[in-house]
C-alpha cells in the first residue's frame, strides 16, 4: 500500500494564505505595520538627510577648488604674535606653480554705520586692508557695486563682506560708513566666500587708504595664494619659508578646503544617534508584529485545527504564518521607505539640497524588514504549528 504523501504549497500559494489572513483582520494589520513602518521612515530619512547635506558640501567645494592655501602668522619666540613681512605675497608669487597671491591686514579699527554708534560696538566686523589681487584669488564675486581698484586703493573707500553688510543693515553700495575717525564710502559688497568666511565678516580697505587714514602698518596678517592642483603640497612645503624665510616656524600655513571637508564629515556626525532612535522604533515594530501574529494564532485555532484534519502539515502550517509575519513585516518597511524617501526630498527641497537617498540604505532598511519579518515570525508560526486537528472537533 503507497502511503499518502501531503500535496506541497507553492510560494504563490503560501502569499496567497499569508495576504487572506492580512485582509482579514486590516485595522490590526496596519496598526502592527506602523511601528516598523516609523522605525524604517526615520532610519532612511536620518540617512538620506545626512547623505543630502554632505552632497551639498562636496558639490560646494568641488566648485571652489582645494587649491587655496592661506599663511598667517603665528606666535613669535618672545610669546607676542608674530608678523609677516610686506611684500609676503609678492614673495610668494615667485615660487613655482604658484598662480595667483593676495593678502589683507587687520587693522585694530571697527566699522559703525554711524558716528554716534559707540566704538566699543563691533558687531564682530573686522577692519582690514586688502591688495587689489585678493578677489582674483579667492575666485570671489561681487554682488554689488565693484571692487577695489588703482584709484579706490588710496581713497577712503570700503567693499563689505556679505556678512559685514548684513550686520550693518547695508544691501546696497552708495553709503557712507564711519571707519576710525572718519566716514568711508561703500562701493560695494560681496558675495558669499565659502572658503574665506573671514572675508565675509570683514570691512576692506586698500593698503594705502589704511596706511593713511587708519595707521596701519602695512603688514598683511594673511596671504592666500593658488597654484595648480599637482603643485598644492610642494607649494605648501615651502610657503612658510618663503614667506618668513627667518623664522619660518612663527608662520602657519593651512588648507581653507579642509574645513568645508570637516563639515561634509561632520554632517554625520548624529546620524549614528538617529540611527539608534530608528532602532528602538524598529524593535517595538517588531515585538507588534510578534504580538499580533501571537494573537491570531490563538484566534484561529480551530482554523488551524481543520487545515490540519485535511491534511495540512505542521511545516505548511509552519510556512504559512512565517509568510503572514513577513508580508506585514514587507507592509510597515515598504511604506516606511517611501515615506523616508518622501521626507528626504522634502526636506531637500525646502533647504536647497540635491537629493540624495543611497541605495544602500534602501537596501539595508527592506533587508532590516526582512529579517524583523522573520524573527517576529518564528514564535507564533512554531505555536501555530502544535495545533492538534482535534482542535477543530474540541471547538476549543
Amino acid at each position: 500500500m503507497t502511503a499518502l504523501r501531503p500535496a506541497r504549497l507553492r510560494p504563490t500559494d503560501l502569499a496567497r494564505l499569508g495576504a487572506s489572513g492580512l485582509r482579514a483582520r486590516p485595522v490590526r494589520a496596519i496598526l502592527a505595520a506602523l511601528g516598523i513602518a516609523i522605525g524604517i521612515a526615520t532610519m532612511v530619512t536620518v540617512v538620506g538627510i545626512s547623505a543630502s547635506s554632505q552632497e551639498q558640501l562636496l558639490r560646494q567645494l568641488d566648485a571652489l577648488g582645494t587649491n587655496l592655501l592661506r599663511v598667517q602668522p603665528g606666535d613669535s619666540l618672545f610669546g607676542d604674535k608674530a608678523k609677516l613681512p610686506k611684500t609676503a605675497a609678492d614673495m610668494v608669487k615667485r615660487i613655482d606653480g604658484v598662480t595667483k597671491a593676495g593678502q589683507t591686514g587687520e587693522t585694530g579699527t571697527t566699522v559703525r554705520r554711524t558716528d554716534l554708534i559707540p566704538s566699543g560696538v563691533s558687531l564682530g566686523i573686522t577692519v582690514q586692508a586688502s591688495s587689489l589681487d585678493l578677489l582674483d584669488t579667492l575666485d570671489g564675486r561681487v554682488r554689488a557695486g565693484t571692487w577695489l581698484n588703482a584709484a579706490t586703493d588710496r581713497q577712503p573707500a570700503v567693499v563689505l563682506g556679505a556678512v559685514a553688510a548684513e550686520r550693518l543693515g547695508l544691501t546696497s553700495p552708495g553709503v557712507q560708513v564711519w571707519i576710525g575717525n572718519r566716514w568711508f564710502a561703500v562701493i560695494g559688497i560681496l558675495d558669499r566666500m565659502p572658503l574665506a568666511e573671514e572675508i565675509e565678516r570683514s570691512a576692506l580697505v586698500g593698503f594705502p587708504a589704511a596706511k593713511e587714514y587708519l595707521n596701519h602698518d602695512g603688514h598683511p596678517t594673511t596671504v592666500y595664494e593658488r597654484s595648480s592642483d599637482e603643485s598644492v603640497e610642494s607649494v605648501r612645503a615651502v610657503l612658510a619659508r618663503t614667506v618668513n624665510p627667518e623664522s619660518p616656524n612663527e608662520a602657519q600655513v593651512s588648507r581653507p578646503s579642509d574645513a568645508l571637508k570637516a563639515k561634509a564629515a561632520a554632517a554625520g556626525a548624529f546620524t549614528g544617534l538617529m540611527l539608534g532612535l530608528g532602532a528602538v522604533a524598529l524593535f517595538v515594530g517588531g515585538v507588534g508584529v510578534a504580538n499580533t501574529m501571537v494573537v491570531a494564532v490563538l484566534e484561529r485555532r480551530r482554523e488551524i485545527g481543520l487545515r490540519r484534519s485535511f491534511g495540512a502539515t505542521r511545516g505548511q502550517v509552519r510556512s504559512q504564518f512565517l509568510v503572514e509575519a513577513l508580508l506585514l513585516s514587507a507592509f510597515g518597511g515598504g511604506a516606511g521607505v517611501l515615506l523616508g524617501a518622501l521626507a528626504t526630498f522634502g526636506y531637500a527641497q525646502i533647504n536647497s539640497l540635491p537629493a540624495v537617498v543611497p541605495l544602500w540604505a534602501l537596501g539595508g532598511a527592506l533587508g532590516t524588514t526582512v529579517l524583523i519579518g522573520a524573527l517576529a515570525g518564528i514564535y507564533p508560526a512554531l505555536r501555530a504549528a502544535r495545533v492538534p486537528p482535534t482542535v477543530a472537533l474540541t471547538g476549543q
